[in-house]
């Protein structure tokens, strides 16, 4: 253990800690809102993440703009992010809902088991990761530096970055646009209501199959979003960037209580920190390994996660 390092750096590891747990956080809505209407979980949500990354790479480039070129200025870097934005979320949306009515759908008409939507999640994963595999020979590919690195102000001698303040700025503005809609809204009580009792919202006018769309909408967009800040702050992406991402992700969902909004965000966040506070003091190669071992420790004594309450029992 060095604990001098991990003393000296504790305020840089918390800082970047946070913000590799708000993508996290941003992954772990989508699994969260799926599984607290469905019972479901979408593995394939890994995948959707992989699509956004790839979609804003795609979009830059037909921009003009490759890993070779310079920064673009101001005005123009803002209009790329903000392009780069809608079609990552976009297609992030469209993938979701593509898994959800090509694979989805015809097992609950069908009243299949739970294993069986387990399996096809499973299975629609490998496949959409496979499809880019072998779409792209399986290579890694460096993103245009949209937004250059500085460094704004410090905090106990840590220095924080644009890009930082960004990560975590937009993922909580997500997370309070997430949660007000589906607290406040009629299209978030349908949520509510479907994820609570499906079949008494059905007699109550509620349309089941829309209401599954919508949740598959809003993961996917999430999804997208941090895709979109993934791209900004780690500048590449693979067919299989989701595998690892979609994990933890789904960790943090079930760690900060799957089905609840807030504990997606909590749970990613927890999440990122002891992954950070582990690489410093046991280092990098034990990161990995700390943030399952706490997820199991959590829940040998707290089964529901830490705020373990449903979607169809949230309130605002």
């Amino acid at each position: 253990m060095n604990f001098a390092e991990f003393f000296g750096n504790f305020p840089a590891l918390t800082i970047t800690g946070l913000e590799q747990g708000a993508i996290y956080a941003l992954v772990a809505l989508g699994y969260t809102l799926v599984y607290g209407v469905l019972r479901l979980i979408n593995f394939a949500h890994s995948e959707v993440f992989m699509v956004g990354t790839f979609t804003a790479l795609w979009t830059w480039q037909a921009l003009g703009y490759s890993q070779n070129s310079a920064a673009p200025a101001f005005g123009a870097m803002l209009v790329a992010v903000i392009i780069g934005l809608l079609a990552a979320a976009a297609a992030s949306a469209l993938t979701a809902v593509t898994v959800e009515v090509v694979a989805y759908r015809p097992l609950r008409k069908r009243n299949a088991p739970p294993l069986a939507f387990l399996i096809t999640a499973i299975g629609a994963s490998f496949v959409i990761a496979e499809a880019f595999g072998v779409g792209t020979n399986r290579a890694p590919f460096g993103m245009p530096v949209m937004i250059p690195s500085e460094t704004l102000f410090t905090v106990f001698g840590a220095a924080v970055t644009n890009i930082q303040l960004l990560v975590l700025g937009v993922t909580l503005a997500m997370m309070v646009a997430l949660d007000q809609f589906v607290n406040r809204s009629r299209l978030g009580r349908g949520i509510r209501a479907v994820a609570q009792d499906a079949d008494t919202a059905a007699l109550m006018g509620v349309n089941k199959n829309r209401v599954i769309m919508l949740v598959f909408i809003l993961g996917g967009l999430m999804a997208g979003v941090a895709a979109l800040l993934w791209s900004l702050r780690y500048g590449y992406t693979k067919f299989n960037v989701g595998f690892l991402i979609g994990l933890k992700a789904f960790s943090a969902a079930v760690l900060g209580g799957i089905g609840n909004l807030r504990g997606a965000l909590l749970g990613g966040l927890l999440l990122g920190i002891a992954e950070n506070y582990a690489a410093g003091l046991f280092g990098g190669e034990w990161k990995d390994f700390t943030g399952f071992v706490l997820l199991v420790v959590l829940l040998m004594f707290r089964p529901t996660g830490l705020l373990g309450e449903s979607l169809g029992r949230a309130r605002a």
